[in-house]
């Protein structure tokens, strides 16, 4: 018998206080841009033991406007902007080719938090794609020389050689270039920190890039 989904999602709770800890927060004491606190929360949240706490969400749109959003894995954030890697030729490299502009969202459900990024995005030189990809893992330049993402899949044998022969290549020489391999850099117009709490008065913090810097805002939940 199949699982009841709408039985399912009844029986879950947000936020249970058995698990989680939503700690206080208060806007008044953020700093003047967003950065030094992205870096805080992101700390606290590898600290409270959340579970891949830089994977985040990656909204994009095609020509045509309509939206897409996968999972990515965040590979740095800095004056330059919050930057995630993938082949230009897959689909969210086609819709930012054409519409150069995407939003995230992390989660950490341990504490209680979200933040929310979006604006601007463009490549970053090719050089630095390349070395950003040769100091990760072993698998994660196979998967980069594997290529053809977003591709139709002919067969699961067809995977499985071109993987196979992408893992040697890997192995034997840790610096082959993947010439397709993109780092992207998101330079934020806005971002949003998102507190829970536990009568439901979540806290909400938006900054805003103005003419003369950041602009914080509270928001109502």
């Amino acid at each position: 018998m199949e699982p009841d989904l709408h039985e399912l999602l009844r029986s879950l709770r947000v936020w249970d206080p058995q698990v989680t800890d939503l700690p206080a927060f208060d806007p008044a004491a953020a700093p003047a841009e967003p950065l030094p606190l992205f870096t805080r929360w992101f700390a606290e949240a590898v600290a409270a033991g959340q579970t891949e706490p830089h994977t985040m969400s990656l909204a994009t749109a095609d020509a045509r406007g309509l939206p897409d959003v996968r999972i990515v894995v965040l590979h740095g954030a800095d004056d330059d902007g919050w930057s995630f890697a993938t082949h230009a030729h897959s689909r969210k490299g086609g819709h930012l080719a054409a519409r150069p502009y995407a939003a995230l969202a992390l989660y950490w459900p341990v504490l209680g938090r979200q933040v929310r990024v979006r604006g601007p995005v463009g490549a970053a030189p090719a050089e630095e794609a390349q070395a950003d990809l040769h100091v990760r893992s072993t698998g994660a330049l196979a998967a980069a020389l594997t290529g053809r993402q977003s591709e139709v899949l002919g067969s699961p044998e067809e995977l499985a050689r071109a993987s196979e022969a992408a893992w040697r290549q890997a192995q034997h020489a840790p610096d082959t270039p993947a010439p397709s391999w993109t780092l992207y850099r998101l330079r934020a117009d806005e971002v949003e920190f998102f507190q829970g709490e536990p009568r439901r008065r979540h806290v909400r913090l938006r900054y805003r890039r103005g003419t003369e810097g950041w602009v914080r805002e509270s928001l109502w939940p």
